[in-house]
């Protein structure tokens, strides 16, 4: 059986799948077919016609739930740290409140959470791919500040940015709870027990991937991914590719739900249980 996945081009994701594109694990009779596309172009791709394994925001899980079941398996989950709002060194210090603020979608648990932290502001879409997009946004003087994710968020200090506010830090004193930013869905119309067997696979795939770093790291570096630098590579690894990404834990679990909470309190999401694939 042929499996579509469509997942980020971020270190994270490819990590978590390069056994499957490299058929360095057991399938267990399943063909992965692996895509990449950005985080917001995956979230709009699970709202049509969706791949049967597909990376989104958790904070856009509400508007897929019909079709798909969560995983435990394949989340990125900051514990005390999260996405960085930044500005230009020397910009004037004002609230974050109510300035343009560059942000990779609307439909990104990023937005979402610092909805939550901060209230109104002026959203202005910046697409991630490249990131550099983003700091010539701030450089042209487009937005007021950027909520970075992904490799942005450990490089911004090389592009003359200072940081103002890290939501994974503030999500943490408003919730006690670690912050799931993203994570594998499965189709529903898989059935129950394909369902399952795609979860097991997709697990072994990552388990595969932390036991077997340094090559992992490798591979990716070999690829061409953003983070050339090894070190700053492992630090983001260490970051969004780890114990959590393997099985979330039920604090992971609790996470989510306070996600989407957050959302429908916001009237951003409708109101919504996380519903977890079963293996």
């Amino acid at each position: 059986m042929r499996v579509r996945a469509a997942i980020s081009p971020d270190p994270d994701d490819l990590f978590m799948f390069r056994a499957l594109i490299e058929g360095l694990v057991d399938t267990r009779g399943l063909t992965f077919d692996v895509e990449t596309a950005d985080t917001d172009a995956l979230n709009r791709m699970a709202s049509g016609d969706g791949a049967d394994v597909n990376a989104i925001s958790i904070a856009h899980y509400p508007r897929v739930a019909h079709a798909y079941v969560l995983s435990r398996h394949g989340a990125s989950v900051g514990r005390g740290y999260g996405p960085v709002v930044v500005q230009l060194a020397g910009a004037a210090d004002r609230p974050l409140a109510g300035l343009r603020i560059a942000v990779p979608g609307t439909t990104t648990t990023a937005y979402l959470v610092l909805r939550a932290l901060i209230g109104e502001f002026e959203p202005v879409v910046v697409p991630i791919v490249p990131y550099a997009r983003t700091f010539e946004a701030l450089r042209r003087g487009d937005v007021d500040a950027a909520l970075l994710i992904h490799e942005g968020r450990l490089t911004y200090a090389d592009e003359g940015c200072v940081a103002r506010l890290d939501i994974g830090e503030g999500w943490a004193r408003r919730t006690a709870l670690p912050l799931p930013l993203g994570g594998n869905v499965i189709r529903r119309d898989l059935g129950r027990d394909t369902v399952a067997l795609v979860d097991t696979v997709v697990r072994d795939s990552i388990a595969h991937a932390l036991d077997h770093r340094e090559a992992a790291m490798d591979w990716l570096l070999a690829r061409g991914v953003t983070l050339r630098d090894r070190a700053r590579l492992d630090q983001y690894l260490a970051m969004y590719a780890n114990a959590d990404t393997l099985d979330m834990g039920d604090d992971g679990v609790l996470g989510v739900q306070a996600v989407l909470d957050a959302g429908a309190e916001l009237g951003l999401l409708p109101a919504s249980r996380a519903d977890f694939a079963r293996v």
